[in-house]
C-alpha cells in the first residue's frame, strides 16, 4: 500500500490563515509570560519505543531482502565496491541498511516541513514572519533582533517567532554560565554608574516584592528601587529572577 501524505480536511482563506496565526501568535505570548517551560515541551523518546523497534526491525529486515535478491539497490551496490581493504568490514546487508537511514533521513526532513504546511500552506514560514512584529517571548522588536521561528511542540502546530538567542536559550544551546555572563555584563554599568552596591539592588527588588524588612532610610529605599527598576528593564529578568541571580552569584 502506497504512503499517502496527510492532509487538512478545511481549505482556508487567506484572510482566515492570517487571523489564526495571529490568534496562535498572542496564545503564545501569554503562555512565554506564565509558564515558558510549554514553549519547548518535548514528547520523551520512551513513549514511542514500540513504534521505533518497529522500524528499526522493519529497516533491518528490509536491507537484508534488498542486498540478497536483484533489484536497483543490490545493482548500485555492484557498481559502488568497496576498497579492498574494507571489503571485510562492510558487509553488503550493512551498506544498504546505510543507504535506508539516509533515504529515510530525507524523506523524514521533507514530510516534517510539509507538516507546517498543513493548515496555513506552502507559504506559511512567509507568513508567520510578516506577522512578527516583535519576539512573543522578550518584545523585542524584529527590527532589533533576528526573528527564529521555533516548534512549542512538534505535533502539527505551526512554529512561533522569536529572537535567535531566546531561541537558544529555550532549545537549551546558551550554557548556563553564558547566561549567568550576559547578566552581568548588562547589570554591572548600571550599577557602576549609580555607584550602588549589590545589596542596594537586592533590597530594591525586595521592596518592590513587598517583602523587605529594613529600616534602611527613605532616600536608600528611593535609590535601591530604582537601581531594581533599571536592572530588571535592562536584563529582561522580573524582580524575583533577579533575587535568585544575586544569590546563585553569591553577590551579597
Amino acid at each position: 500500500m502506497a504512503y499517502i501524505r496527510p492532509k487538512s480536511a478545511h481549505n482556508l482563506s487567506p484572510e482566515e490563515k492570517r487571523k489564526l496565526l495571529q490568534e496562535y501568535f498572542d496564545y503564545y505570548q501569554e503562555v512565554s509570560a506564565h509558564d515558558p517551560k510549554l514553549l519547548n515541551s518535548k514528547l520523551p523518546r520512551s513513549a514511542l519505543d514500540d513504534l521505533l523497534n518497529e522500524i528499526g526491525e522493519l529497516i533491518s529486515n528490509k536491507a537484508e531482502l534488498l542486498a540478497s535478491t536483484d533489484n536497483e539497490v543490490s545493482h548500485f551496490i555492484a557498481d559502488n565496491p568497496l576498497p579492498k581493504h574494507l571489503e571485510q568490514y562492510l558487509p553488503d546487508n550493512f551498506r544498504v541498511y546505510c543507504l535506508a537511514l539516509n533515504a529515510i533521513k530525507q524523506w523524514l526532513s521533507a514530510e516534517q516541513a510539509a507538516t507546517d504546511r498543513y493548515i496555513f500552506g506552502g507559504t506559511v514560514r512567509a507568513q508567520c514572519k510578516s506577522l512578527a512584529k516583535s519576539c512573543l517571548v522578550s518584545g523585542k522588536p524584529s527590527k532589533e533582533c533576528t526573528i527564529e521561528l521555533h516548534h512549542p511542540v512538534r505535533d502539527g502546530r505551526p512554529p512561533i517567532p522569536i529572537a535567535k538567542e531566546v531561541h537558544a536559550e529555550i532549545e537549551g544551546q546558551v550554557s548556563s554560565v553564558d547566561i549567568q555572563d550576559k547578566i552581568m555584563e548588562t547589570i554591572y554599568p548600571i550599577k557602576r554608574e549609580g555607584n550602588r552596591s549589590w545589596v542596594m539592588l537586592k533590597l530594591g527588588c525586595e521592596l518592590l516584592l513587598d517583602i523587605a524588612n529594613t529600616t534602611k532610610s527613605k532616600n536608600v529605599q528611593a535609590s535601591s528601587k530604582t537601581f531594581a527598576r533599571k536592572a530588571s528593564t535592562a536584563s529582561e529578568l522580573n524582580y524575583g529572577e533577579l533575587l535568585n541571580w544575586i544569590e546563585t552569584n553569591g553577590l551579597t
